[in-house]
């Protein structure tokens, strides 16, 4: 089983029709975003379709914002300084 969740609204493919793919995910443990291109080294968008990763790459971003704070440890009273 993969940490990453794609997302699912994102379909987009090379402008040029070589089959290459732009994936962007999140990871369900951290909260990190991965970029990917599928089956290239290089992906060629029209500008709308730009717009779509670069929407889905703020997508991703609040999410993984969202799982980072629900991650973050509880500050423990015990470890403390006081005075």
């Amino acid at each position: 089983m993969s940490a990453y969740s794609s997302d699912l609204d994102l379909n987009v493919t090379d402008a040029t029709g070589n089959g290459a793919e732009v994936d962007v995910a999140t990871n369900l443990l951290n909260g990190t975003i991965r970029l990917s291109v599928l089956w290239t080294q290089e992906v060629y968008l029209h500008p709308d379709e730009a717009e779509r990763v670069a929407q889905s790459l703020l997508r991703a971003a609040e999410h993984g914002r969202h799982i980072a704070e629900t991650r973050k440890p509880e500050a423990d009273p015990s470890t403390s300084a006081s005075d």
